[in-house]
């Protein structure tokens, strides 16, 4: 769920606005779910209730384990596959086994960003998979992509855990 549909623009406040009068920020907080709270200086936040990121969460929970059973059967299987171009239309450019892959992969990322500590996997998921395919769009990124490297050192390499 976006931060966009969580707090609109009439949804807000300034965090000038917090900071001055935070027992009626967090009212309004409280009344709506959820706030978002602009500050010129730093990315927005949201202000929410625990009720409220609970309900998120168990939306989301219960969303990525209806896919993944989907996914299981041939015949939900066949329809997310389906249904991928609907929603993402940059999977026109990925072969069969990378949309596959890709919907292998963005499930397993919605079960993961349920839990604590992995929000950010869903979108790395998309992310990297539209960027793949752009290169696979494009015959001069690709060809470049698909180039060799021979002996070209590409420096140190940070390992991600």
């Amino acid at each position: 769920m976006s931060i966009a549909h969580w707090a609109s623009e009439s949804e807000a406040v300034t965090f000038t606005d917090l900071s001055r009068n935070p027992k009626a920020v967090a009212a309004r907080a409280a009344a709506l779910g959820c706030l978002r709270v602009t500050h010129r200086d730093a990315p927005d936040m949201v202000l929410t209730t625990a009720v409220h990121a609970e309900r998120t969460e168990e939306n989301l929970t219960t969303e990525s384990r209806l896919f993944l059973a989907l996914m299981k059967q041939d015949d939900g299987a066949r329809s997310l596959l389906l249904a991928l171009p609907e929603v993402f239309p940059w999977v026109r450019h990925l072969g069969g086994e990378e949309v596959r892959e890709f919907t292998v992969e963005l499930l397993d990322a919605l079960s993961d960003a349920a839990e604590p500590g992995a929000k950010e996997a869903v979108h790395r998921a998309v992310v990297s998979w539209r960027a793949t395919a752009r290169i696979n769009a494009d015959p001069d990124q690709l060809r470049e992509a698909l180039r060799p490297l021979g002996d070209v050192d590409l420096g140190p390499v940070e390992v991600y855990e």
